[in-house]
């Protein structure tokens, strides 16, 4: 004879309360990594890039304004960040169709820079060297990896700080291409 413990029916409120509590803690999680996400952008600069130049390693003067009529991947990387090294392969295989700029974040002088850079075998990567942090300071960047999508018409269009995805840049790059906006105003 089948009774109701042996059809799980007894069960069944203890089935819902487990996954009621799976759910509240994957929203919790999800929460707080949300929050830490809004934490560390707040700083970061929104609208209009500031304009800027500067020196890449191959003595090349560089400036925001080249880049206009495409998205551009604006990257702030550091020579010591073990999360920045995770990311070299994304960031090479983007700079294969789309522009990028990488900004050496507190990684010392132009020889420690390039020796890094030999060391890790990256061959190609457009690099500003900001030992200093003016680049930094004045793109609100606080931490590294810090990405910056700039569109077309030199609107930040999307900011990330912390590991991310190469699918995850490539699609917004691609978003920030396909929907510009009109330059916002400073």
């Amino acid at each position: 004879m089948n009774t109701n413990k042996e059809n799980g029916v007894e069960n069944s409120p203890k089935k819902k309360r487990r996954w009621l509590r799976l759910l509240l803690e994957v929203l919790l999680i999800v929460a707080i990594v949300f929050g830490i996400r809004v934490w560390q952008q707040k700083d970061l600069v929104s609208g209009v890039a500031p304009s800027f130049q500067s020196v890449k390693l191959d003595g090349v003067t560089v400036n925001l304004e080249d880049y206009n009529g495409k998205p551009l991947l604006l990257h702030f990387w550091a020579s010591w960040c073990p999360f920045c090294k995770l990311e070299e392969g994304s960031i090479t295989n983007i700079q294969k169709d789309w522009p990028v700029l990488t900004v050496a974040y507190q990684s010392g002088d132009k020889e420690e820079v390039v020796k890094h850079l030999q060391e890790r075998n990256i061959q190609g990567w457009p690099v500003i060297i900001d030992q200093d942090s003016r680049l930094a300071e004045l793109f609100g960047v606080k931490g590294v990896p810090t990405s910056y999508i700039i569109d077309g018409n030199g609107n930040i269009r999307f900011t990330e700080v912390g590991l991310t995805s190469g699918w995850g840049l490539r699609a917004r790059l691609w978003w920030a291409d396909k929907f510009k906006k009109e330059r916002l105003s400073k």
